[in-house]
């Protein structure tokens, strides 16, 4: 990545390597790294993968845990690091749809949830034009399997998919990760 400042949006499904591949970018930078994880433990395997998460990544990158406004927590802990990476927009959406229990989800207003997340994704969107850093981000490809069959998975699937469509217009590279391999989308090769 060398010393130019470069979003670049990592695409893919569940074990599909996106947050291998992250970091595996991030060390060949040799750039001083704040690595900011969305996960939220909410229960004890989410714990335990948390765990796992935090030992596995370099001792010398700083972390960042932060569940909502990230625009604004990165810019106030990014010091002096050369590079974010944000592993991912898809627990950070969760995040902001466990705001809210299964009951509300039966009446509550789309456009509700869709102007959080679009306030969230703006926050960032501004924080990745502010600063002087590179940024490396995470998140799923949900549009590829079958129609959820419950509104509240229909509504996840809809939104984080406008949501990837936002954040890859404002990304320099995009690569959709399959069985480990990325495939460069963004600039397209040839």
């Amino acid at each position: 990545m060398g010393i130019e400042k470069k979003i670049i949006l990592l695409l893919g499904g569940a074990r599909s390597g996106k947050s291998s591949f992250a970091q595996e970018l991030a060390k060949k930078s040799a750039a001083k790294v704040l690595f900011v994880a969305t996960a939220s433990a909410g229960d004890e395997d989410m714990r335990q993968r948390i765990q796992k998460h935090r030992q596995g990544r370099p001792a010398a990158w700083r972390t960042l845990e932060a569940s909502d406004h990230l625009g604004h927590q990165i810019e106030e802990h990014v010091g002096d690091a050369q590079l974010v990476v944000i592993d991912c927009i898809t627990l950070l959406v969760n995040n902001l749809f466990g705001h809210y229990d299964e009951k509300q989800f039966e009446t509550l207003d789309d456009s509700i949830l869709e102007q959080q997340v679009a306030e969230e994704i703006g926050e960032l969107q501004a924080c990745l034009k502010n600063l002087g850093a590179s940024f490396i981000i995470v998140s799923n490809e949900l549009g590829l399997g079958v129609v959820p069959d419950n509104r509240t998975a229909r509504l996840f699937r809809d939104i984080l998919g406008r949501t990837n469509q936002r954040l890859a217009q404002s990304a320099d590279e995009v690569y959709l990760m399959v069985a480990g391999i990325p495939l460069q989308l963004k600039p397209a090769r040839g």
